[in-house]
């Protein structure tokens, strides 16, 4: 009989591209060993597969890696039977994608091998040691990290440039100082007096690209570059880590009369573009939204199953570096959105406290506009400029609003009136909102409104099918799957407390509470 041939792939990984130009690197060196291995395997019917996966300069924190997803791809077309690594942590070093990969992997009947590391996937003993060791690789990286992050912050608070690329117009020295950089310093001052005069980002961006100011590599400076440049505090001397602002070493590039004419008339324009009717509404909360640690949270999506979804995105998961991480890291756009548009609704829609604020107008005036309040229909242009600030807490919600730009709007269109404000007119109401923002297993934030009622399908489910199985032994005709198993712990539940079954039947149970947990209760009542 013919041996069945294993066909064997070789991944290899390394976490930076230093040492990757030498002849013989890390990645050769992992890939020399495991073709020895595989090859003292060939009794076995093992072969090597000529096509190599290699990724030079990336990290195991991610899946985002070339050769690593071409690799899941030739799994999931069947031509891979086993991976084989020098190590676990070169496969992943993260505990959550580990669980993808394996879900991947048997799914096409493949396995991996660490030759370091001797682990047989296939058995349940294997995987928890593979858990266990992962859960060790995670945890050194994310002290790593931590480490990593505090050197970040401690050469800032010294008014130090440690990583990430220098800001246009400044280099660095081996010391990690900056300094200025020319010719583009003196592009700098350009792009801001430019601006002064010129008063429009697009135009001012046409202006440079036929002055030939360009970035260092060459090219046209971008609209969203030049943003950056003209608020950025470094040209002040200034060092901004983790929204905290320190006093650099280095030489500043701009006055600070320049610098503040440069935000009062961006600052401007910003209003302008929320009052035009031609504004574009993009993501309701964008720029507004903010985690229980005072980072912005930015619009992102994801497609799935023909669908697109959207969330807001803490900046401490895409920076981690810059920024401290909180409790709320990702939320669902619809909902958090649905919930300020229903918040602010609810506002207009109070006659008694909208009438504190319109003590100025008479009280035909106050009935005409409360009156137009009544029937608002929500307008995310108008509701965008309304709200100045979201703020997510893990208790509450923060809701701030320019009630003199809401007062000021309707009265506008109440007396069809000619519509002038500026932010000095700008008065802050702060609506807060008691709510329980509760971790789901999709690893989103979820907003739960107390006494509005919580129908989990799960656990339902699980006590019905408790009480059933009990009722079905008492008249002796319990199915055989119902005596071993989970189903002879689920039957427990038919003793839990009454107010915790009436709460999950009456949806108002705890957030958190899951079937596991629900047994683990039972079986503590049992006893």
């Amino acid at each position: 009989m013919m041996q069945k041939k294993i066909r064997c792939a070789i991944y290899t990984r390394k976490s930076t591209e230093e040492g990757l130009e030498q002849d013989f690197n890390s990645l050769d060196a992992q890939r020399e060993a495991c073709e020895a291995y595989i090859k003292s395997q060939m009794h076995e019917g093992w072969i090597l597969l000529e096509k190599q996966y290699n990724d030079g300069g990336y990290s195991g924190g991610t899946m985002e890696r070339p050769a690593f997803k071409e690799l899941l791809k030739d799994i999931e077309n069947d031509e891979i039977d086993i991976v084989v690594v020098y190590k676990v942590d070169r496969l992943t070093r993260s505990l959550m994608d580990f669980s993808k990969i394996i879900d991947i992997f048997d799914n096409h009947n493949a396995s991996f091998v660490s030759i370091t590391q001797h682990f047989n996937t296939t058995t349940s003993m294997g995987r928890l040691t593979l858990n266990i060791l992962l859960s060790f690789a995670q945890f050194e990286r994310e002290v790593t990290g931590e480490r990593i992050r505090d050197k970040f912050e401690a050469s800032r608070k010294k008014g130090l440039w440690l990583s990430g690329a220098c800001p246009y117009g400044y280099e660095k020295d081996e010391h990690h100082m900056l300094h200025p950089q020319q010719p583009y310093a003196d592009n700098v001052r350009i792009i801001y007096e430019s601006y002064l005069e010129i008063k429009n980002v697009l135009k001012l961006k046409k202006y440079l690209a036929e002055q030939k100011i360009l970035t260092r590599s060459g090219k046209e400076l971008a609209k969203g570059s030049l943003y950056h440049i003209l608020s950025n505090k470094v040209y002040l001397g200034k060092i901004v880590h983790k929204n905290k602002e320190y006093n650099g070493q280095h030489e500043p590039i701009l006055s600070e009369e320049l610098f503040k004419n440069v935000q009062n008339l961006l600052k401007a324009n910003a209003v302008k573009r929320k009052h035009s009717t031609n504004a574009k509404t993009g993501s309701l909360l964008a720029g507004l939204l903010y985690d229980d640690k005072g980072n912005k949270m930015s619009p992102s999506y994801s497609n799935g199953k023909g669908k697109q979804y959207r969330y807001y995105v803490s900046q401490a998961i895409k920076n981690p570096a810059d920024h401290e991480r909180g409790e709320i890291t990702k939320i669902s756009a619809g909902e958090i959105e649905t919930f300020v548009q229903n918040d602010f609704v609810k506002l207009l829609k109070n006659a008694y406290k909208m009438q504190e604020y319109l003590e100025s107008y008479s009280v035909e005036q106050q009935k005409l506009i409360l009156d137009l309040m009544k029937i608002y229909e929500v307008d995310k242009i108008f509701l965008r400029t309304a709200i100045k600030r979201v703020d997510l807490k893990t208790n509450c919600i923060s809701i701030s609003y320019d009630i003199n730009y809401i007062i000021k709007y309707f009265a506008t269109m109440a007396f069809n009136a000619e519509f002038k404000y500026t932010d000095d007119n700008e008065q802050l109401i702060t609506n807060q909102i008691a709510v329980q923002i509760s971790l789901t297993p999709q690893r989103q934030n979820k907003i739960i409104i107390p006494g509005k009622a919580n129908y989990d399908m799960k656990l339902i489910q699980a006590i019905v099918k408790s009480f059933w199985y009990n009722k079905l032994g008492a008249e002796r005709r319990l199915p055989p799957e119902a005596r071993n198993g989970n189903n002879k712990r689920l039957r427990k539940l038919r003793f839990l407390p009454p107010d915790i079954i009436e709460s999950i039947m009456n949806g108002t149970q705890d957030p958190e509470l899951n079937v596991k947990k629900l047994i683990d209760m039972a079986e503590k009542s049992v006893l």
